[in-house]
């Protein structure tokens, strides 16, 4: 088999799925991932389609998301006073299948640490691609050379910048920020809440989930992985807002982790290059659009059969993988500004309208029909001769 040794960047969803059918198909797979270990928490992610569920099901994963699975949960849109409004339904954000992101990427890595080789508290400095690899530098461990090379590490992806040139040509910020927070168990009641100010939501609330935030800014400048300075953004944020937001925000400063990041959506021509290709929101990442988890894992599927299928040719693979996702991967109708208008409308009239939807049903169920559609909108290959056994 050509190109044997494959070096796959980002250990959360996207690099441990198609790790796994690497390692299936006889490929040699280090995983790397700047974190010192898997990350636990996070929000819930679903999949939705009978395409998402085949492929978790030919992993032989499918029964351990159900064991696992949060549920989609009813979320209460509320007012200043805590007066019910209307409900968000949970199958609206819930798909067919949820489960938090942390305990997927648990699954996915209990699948394949026994035959990959997983890096962690590390990242690429350097790709130099030669005529029969990739040279590659890290942060931390001595270089190295893979035959092939992966970017599966998100919307702020290393190696798509290494590969392909600065985040500022491929990443569009669509004026919206989002946040993820510990609470440090304080305790907001069963049933999840939102609330609304133009511009700005917080949901709190229910047994698993963390307290999320939407919130209308430009780009801002901060480093992504110091948590206190992201802790102090969101506190700015959210300053004077009404309901119970203060408390939460008194939560969030003696809670413990949180995550910021921006509502943005990738847009670029090509998902390969030479010898490197990438997977999921480093590809075709639309942050909060609905389908990121079940893109990532069809897209690991699709790549994995693809080499396997050209017998490690990354030429042939790689431009039948292009052929195969990208129409998938762009998701119409998902509006200028994404999710961040929907979740966090800017003005006090745009509020109600949001929240008429969810009350009298109205494009509802549309827009439910919609997703299932996009959702299952590829021709999965079977590749017979490959999952054999």
């Amino acid at each position: 088999m050509k190109n044997n040794s494959i070096l796959v960047s980002g250990a959360s969803i996207a690099g441990p799925a198609l790790a796994y059918w690497l390692a299936r198909y006889g490929f040699q797979v280090t995983v790397l991932e700047k974190a010192p270990a898997p990350r636990p928490g996070g929000q819930a992610v679903d999949f939705k389609g009978d395409t998402h569920l085949t492929v978790l099901e030919r992993m032989g994963i499918l029964e351990d998301v159900r064991r696992r699975q949060t549920g989609g949960t009813d979320q209460v849109i509320v007012d200043a006073n805590g007066r019910r409004l209307t409900t968000m339904p949970g199958e609206f954000t819930g798909g067919d299948l949820e489960i938090l992101r942390g305990d997927l990427s648990r699954v996915l890595y209990e699948r394949t640490s026994g035959t990959c080789e997983y890096v962690f508290g590390d990242s690429l400095t350097s790709m130099t691609e030669t005529a029969d690899g990739v040279h590659v530098t890290f942060e931390r461990a001595a270089p190295r050379s893979f035959d092939l090379v992966v970017g599966a590490d998100g919307i702020h992806s290393n190696v798509r910048r290494l590969a392909f040139g600065p985040e500022s040509g491929f990443v569009r910020h669509l004026g919206y920020y989002y946040a993820l927070a510990d609470l440090g168990g304080a305790d907001f009641g069963p049933v999840p809440m939102m609330y609304n100010e133009p511009g700005r939501l917080v949901t709190v609330g229910g047994n698993k989930a963390p307290a999320f935030f939407v919130f209308a800014s430009g780009e801002l400048d901060y480093d992504r992985y110091d948590v206190r300075a992201q802790k102090r953004i969101v506190a700015d944020a959210f300053a004077g807002m009404g309901w119970r937001t203060p408390d939460v925000i008194d939560a969030i400063r003696s809670g413990g982790d949180l995550y910021l990041d921006s509502i943005s959506r990738v847009t670029i021509d090509r998902c390969s290059g030479g010898r490197v290709a990438l997977l999921g929101d480093a590809a075709y990442g639309h942050t909060l659009g609905g389908f990121g988890s079940g893109q990532a894992i069809v897209g690991a599927y699709v790549l994995a059969g693809e080499l396997a299928a050209a017998d490690g040719d990354h030429r042939v693979a790689f431009a039948r993988y292009e052929e195969l996702i990208r129409g998938y991967a762009k998701v119409p109708g998902r509006g200028r500004g994404g999710a961040g208008p929907f979740l966090a409308p800017a003005t006090r009239a745009r509020i109600r309208m949001r929240n008429w939807i969810f009350k009298f049903g109205f494009l509802l169920g549309l827009m439910q029909k919609l997703g299932d559609k996009y959702a299952t909108d590829i021709e999965l290959r079977d590749y017979p001769a490959l999952t054999r056994g």
